[in-house]
């Protein structure tokens, strides 16, 4: 059985950071695509960052230059450290896994429980 366990969400000031964590148990992270995705209230879920089977990584646009996505296959963990947050970056972030990258967001089958980040201005 696959899980994934984030942490590492907060509250931050604007500018400031984070590192966001993701466990993975049930399944090897190197063999899989894994992504963050987050959702703002009243929003639909947005892919953030992916890091695939063959190490590319991928970012939606607004976060390109600010956030890192990166894998250590040997702890079967993700992360994604996030430099310059701002405010608009507030949302529940997900961690989520599936066979390869090229799934659309809702077809992801396996996804953790999800970790708040608050940017305050």
């Amino acid at each position: 059985q696959v899980q994934l366990v984030e942490s590492g969400g907060g509250s931050v000031q604007a500018g400031g950071s984070l590192r966001l964590s993701c466990a993975v148990s049930g399944v090897t992270s190197r063999s899989i695509c894994m992504g963050w995705f987050r959702q703002i209230l009243g929003k639909e879920r947005e892919r953030v960052a992916t890091f695939d089977s063959s190490g590319r990584t991928s970012y939606t646009d607004s976060v390109k230059g600010r956030f890192t996505i990166s894998k250590d296959n040997g702890k079967n963990t993700l992360y994604l450290q996030m430099n310059s947050l701002k405010p608009e970056d507030t949302a529940l972030y997900y961690c989520a896994a599936a066979w390869n990258c090229y799934y659309s967001d809702n077809a992801f089958p396996f996804w953790g429980q999800g970790t708040q980040v608050t940017v305050s201005s």
